[in-house]
């Protein structure tokens, strides 16, 4: 093992305590719209930290990965070069081509001396053959399923949709791409290739994304990481002993126990942040973790992306899978177009969720009314989720806009203050908007009446697919 020390991830005491959004995403809305130069205005940072108080940390240069063969490729590389540790936290886990190329950078890791932690969720994750986890271990690396359904049925629901990767907690991957065939292909080399996002970020933030791992790695039963001070998922801060001999540390309650300290305590529902960060200037680059699970930093993740549409002040350009928001988000949608926000959707035209897809078109009509531009992807499935505002603010993570994301899922996004970053966004969209339709209001209203119906279905049922 290398002798260099992970860096550690302290809580500021005063931020150890609940903390609750102070605005409404309405509230968030109406802010942002007053704001003279949007996301350029001074107050808008403010703003976002006044509804999360989640650090800023500088943003060093980022790469934006578009391309499912490049992303693993220089994944695999950032693995050949840990000297310390590996965090791998996924939906989905294949053991599959792409699955079986990352395992052997993982156990040449391991024979280094490198500690290693795979994180997949249990359903996500449900068609990995037994081997393949037995693999992991026997090659000493440490794994973990989240909420599997035979364990947890209770739970069943509430998915660990995250997808993170960090290396010496100083490299760190994060966005849409599960581990599988058709996350890790190039679209035009093989007909499974899906459309998604990734991106690499580095300093501080990365430490910050080991925290949001260890919070998952938590509630599966992982053992501590050390120098690492993260939210436990059921108890509220924890601060791992050093070493793992630990595990009768008395904060390490049974279940029930911790259940019971939590209704005793009313901690639930709280915010808290996780480091330091450091102070950004405003005009400087910035990023920010948005993380949220069900019980903590969904509200705030809500009023933040509600806030961005509200400052957009000439283009909001939104790419999503799932489309499905609760119907208040049609009406922002719609009055940035009054403003004269240049807004597009851009959805699948080719889906592996049909409904969801059907839930989608049942919007449609009312966007197209009121201006918004929408467009279906057509290579292939379209599985990025990202944003950028005035090309000035990008969003790259693992949330859709849905029901699922929004409420049950535990999910990881990066809002990034980040010229270069949101510059590289609107190329990736621009020339997807090249292999795309753009739906049409007067052909859209010629659907069959069966559509229409299908839609207005799934549309009503939007909150439990």
């Amino acid at each position: 093992m290398s002798t260099v020390a992970l860096p550690e991830v302290p809580i500021p005491e005063r931020d150890r305590v609940a903390h609750t959004p102070g605005l409404t995403p309405r509230q968030a809305w109406a802010a942002a719209s007053r704001l003279a130069d949007g996301v350029c205005d001074d107050g808008f940072r403010p703003l976002i930290q006044a509804i999360d108080p989640a650090p800023m940390h500088p943003s060093l240069p980022t790469k934006l990965l578009s391309d499912g063969e490049e992303a693993f490729r220089i994944i695999g590389a950032a693995c050949d070069e840990a000297t310390e540790e590996i965090l791998v936290e996924t939906y989905i886990l294949r053991d599959d081509r792409v699955g079986v190329s990352l395992f052997h950078h993982l156990k040449a890791a391991v024979k280094r001396g490198v500690r290693v932690c795979v994180l997949a969720d249990g359903i996500g994750s449900f068609g990995t053959g037994r081997k393949y986890w037995s693999d992991l271990e026997a090659a000493g690396i440490r794994v973990r399923l989240f909420h599997p359904w035979w364990r947890a049925p209770l739970h069943a629901l509430r998915r660990d949709h995250r997808k993170i990767l960090v290396i010496d907690r100083d490299v760190a991957f994060t966005g849409g791409m599960n581990i599988g065939v058709e996350y890790g292909s190039s679209i035009g080399r093989t007909n499974e290739a899906w459309r998604d996002t990734f991106i690499r970020v580095k300093g501080p933030v990365s430490g910050e994304l080991a925290a949001v791992f260890a919070e998952g790695w938590d509630r599966a039963g992982g053992e501590a990481l050390p120098g690492l001070e993260y939210v436990s998922w059921t108890d509220g801060i924890v601060q791992p002993p050093r070493g793992f001999a630990a595990i009768r540390h008395p904060k390490f309650r049974t279940r029930l126990q911790r259940r019971i300290a939590l209704r005793r305590d009313k901690k639930r529902g709280r915010r808290v942040r996780r480091s330091d960060g450091t102070t950004v200037p405003v005009q400087d680059a910035a990023v920010m973790v948005l993380d949220s699970r069900p019980g903590r930093g969904q509200p705030e993740t809500i009023a933040v992306l509600t806030a961005l549409w509200g400052a957009a002040r000439t283009r909001l350009w939104v790419t999503t899978p799932y489309f499905a928001p609760p119907i208040g988000a049609l009406a922002v949608l719609s009055s940035a177009v009054k403003r004269g926000v240049d807004v597009r959707l851009l959805l699948p035209g080719k889906t592996d969720m049909a409904l969801i897809r059907h839930a989608a078109h049942g919007t449609y009509l009312k966007l197209l009314k009121a201006g918004v531009r929408i467009f279906e992807y057509q290579p292939a499935v379209l599985h990025a989720k990202t944003m950028v505002v005035d090309g000035q603010v990008g969003v790259v993570g693992s949330a859709n806009l849905d029901f699922r994301s929004l409420w049950l899922n535990a999910e990881c996004n990066l809002l990034l203050f980040d010229v270069d970053t949101a510059g590289a966004l609107e190329k990736a969209f621009e020339k997807d908007l090249e292999q795309s339709t753009e739906i049409q209001l007067t052909e859209w209203r010629k659907r069959t009446f069966g559509h229409r119906a299908l839609d207005a279905l799934a549309l009503s049922f939007r909150w439990a697919l």
